[in-house]
């Protein structure tokens, strides 16, 4: 079983994990109804996409 030699620095680790931070999700805006939507999907508010309605939503 493989063993390192020396231990690995805090800077060393940070360096290597600098990479893995968490980003928030792209949002655009929904040229219809103008609430947040991801890219290339669907309304969850109105249904439509690109200006064109493809699903008819309930109003509640």
């Amino acid at each position: 079983m493989a063993v390192p030699k020396r231990r690995t620095s805090k800077t060393r680790k940070r360096q290597r994990r600098a990479h893995d931070a968490i980003t928030p999700p792209a949002t655009g805006i929904c040229p219809t109804c103008q609430s947040p939507t991801y890219p290339h999907r669907l309304c969850a508010n109105c249904g439509s996409y690109r200006g064109e309605t493809f699903v008819k939503m309930e109003k509640d």
